[in-house]
């Protein structure tokens, strides 16, 4: 990456794990060189404008699907990764569900290669099982000697509890973290929304809350049962969340994170027969959107991840049977948070930055104070402005947004990705 010239934020207010004040950030070389009231630009720096923005530590998304290889038609690595910086994000968790399922060493290099020129950090999450097809385990050691931290079966979840409690077994010795999707397969089997009022309405048919609360319950004894730690993918009912509750106040190793679909929409939407509703886990009733909320507030739920999941057109375009999951998210996750949930600032950072930068064993290069001696990776916030989404200006390659014409009120204005401003004035630099 070149970087030639010093690089200054001015007029900022910082937020970051320490605390909130005002101050100018100086960069230098990739890295932060001074944090103070008032910097003056050396000659020939780049001057980027904070006056009545929030500069943060960038956001780091546990929970992208980047689609390469195997789906280029629907997004690519640079597409994502693009979406990604526009969205504030300076590093994303690349999903192992691509073509082939990143379940061995040489898919690992691949991804990382393609993201070795992108506009934010690509990682990539390693499955659990060979193809992701849950029989017997991937090679996770030789994944993680490439530095994959994060491993998962996404898309679907690891029915075979023996294995999943040897996968737990080898996580520990790894020092790594398994992330898993919670749904009971066989329970869930056939349905295509959430069962309940609006499914029997539509005759549509539907997956049971209790698919995700009865993984969730069996994975909190295996954590138990091997003191591992264990991340929960996507988590959507109330139960499930209970559940969480209950395992963090017994001193478990567990984390947990959302997605915006789940705060923002009900399954009431679905009488659209818009497949661009369709998301597995599926959208729930009022009373389990209004726990997810809760959740994020009182510290259960850990992050924020997108579950970024591009479709082409002509996928999602299908009966609502027949299409398959997933939305955009990576570049209006961050606004859907400051618009729809009642959470202080920082704390909307935490769920988006810092604390997805622990979970992920990105925290010595993401999601770390505003510092002296720290990498230089920064967004900058207009908490004010009020934008409508456009799914046709958006960076992905497809445009499976449910958003479209919504009007959200905070925006990323800048960027920086070890010194380099990669999204400047809203405007992706490349």
């Amino acid at each position: 990456m070149a970087v030639v010239r010093d690089l200054v934020v001015r007029g900022g207010t910082v937020v970051d794990a320490t605390g909130t004040r005002r101050a100018d950030v100086l960069v230098r070389a990739g890295h932060i060189v001074a944090v103070a009231d008032d910097i003056d630009p050396p000659a020939r720096a780049e001057v980027l404008d904070a006056s009545g923005c929030t500069v943060a530590p960038g956001l780091v998304d546990l929970h992208a699907h980047l689609r390469q290889p195997g789906r280029e038609e629907a997004e690519t690595v640079d597409t994502g990764a693009r979406a990604a910086a526009l969205g504030g994000y300076t590093a994303v968790v690349a999903m192992p569900n691509t073509d082939p399922a990143i379940d061995c060493a040489a898919v690992v290099r691949e991804v990382l290669d393609l993201g070795s020129t992108a506009a934010c950090d690509v990682h990539v999450a390693g499955a659990i099982t060979v193809g992701r097809a849950g029989q017997r385990l991937a090679p996770l050691a030789e994944m993680a000697a490439l530095g994959v931290r994060l491993f998962t079966d996404d898309g679907a979840g690891v029915q075979d509890s023996r294995l999943m409690r040897r996968a737990l077994e080898y996580a520990s010795a790894l020092d790594i973290t398994l992330a898993q999707h919670c749904e009971d397969a066989a329970l869930a089997s056939g349905g295509h929304m959430h069962e309940g009022e609006w499914s029997s309405h539509l005759g549509i048919p539907g997956v049971p809350a209790e698919a995700e609360e009865l993984m969730v319950l069996r994975d909190i004894a295996l954590a138990r049962l091997t003191g591992t730690r264990m991340h929960f993918l996507h988590l959507s009912v109330a139960a499930a969340l209970d559940a969480v509750r209950a395992a963090k106040g017994a001193g478990l190793p567990v984390t947990a994170e959302a997605a915006p679909h789940h705060f923002t929409l009900d399954d009431s939407v679905v009488a659209s027969y818009d497949p661009v509703f369709k998301v597995n886990p599926p959208l729930r009733p009022t009373a389990d959107v209004e726990a997810v909320r809760v959740a994020l507030g009182d510290g259960t739920l850990d992050a924020i991840a997108t579950d970024h999941a591009p479709h082409t057109q002509e996928d999602k375009e299908a009966p609502f049977d027949e299409a398959p999951p997933g939305m955009l998210g990576l570049e209006t996750a961050l606004a859907l948070a400051l618009t729809e949930l009642s959470l202080p600032l920082e704390r909307v950072l935490a769920l988006l930055s810092w604390q997805p930068a622990r979970i992920a064993g990105l925290e010595a290069e993401h999601g770390g104070p505003v510092a002296e001696g720290r990498p230089a990776h920064l967004c900058v916030i207009d908490p004010a402005t009020v934008w409508v989404v456009e799914p046709e200006k958006l960076a992905s390659r497809s445009r499976n947004t449910p958003y479209g014409g919504r009007k959200l009120t905070g925006r990323v204005r800048h960027t920086v990705l070890g010194g380099e401003a990669v999204v400047i004035d809203g405007q992706a630099q490349r």
